[in-house]
């Protein structure tokens, strides 16, 4: 059984250290990942501000299936156990 490769969505800005920690991370990993710029674009501030409570970057969405999570701090050990196979840690 092969499981959909997960979907990554990066919400950042030009000059962010972390965004920039972040992507570099995945591409270091080959995830591909879609980029929202949030400079200059308050609106896009506004709908993280619904979604989560919070204005500020990176915000990154992982999932698949129609299942996502959001990590609201760039913790890149937990995005590696989010970017991980289902399989592997549903295991029993």
């Amino acid at each position: 059984m092969s499981t959909s490769p997960k979907k990554v969505v990066l919400w950042s800005k030009t000059g962010c250290h972390f965004c920039g920690e972040v992507k570099a991370f995945l591409t270091s990993r080959n995830q591909p990942f879609e980029n929202i710029e949030v400079e200059g674009n308050d609106v896009l501030r506004d709908v993280l501000e619904v979604k989560y409570g919070i204005r500020h970057v990176p915000v990154i969405e992982v999932g698949g299936e129609g299942k996502f999570e959001a990590l609201l701090e760039p913790d890149l050990e937990k995005l590696a156990a989010l970017l991980a196979h289902p399989d592997e840690a549903a295991a029993v």
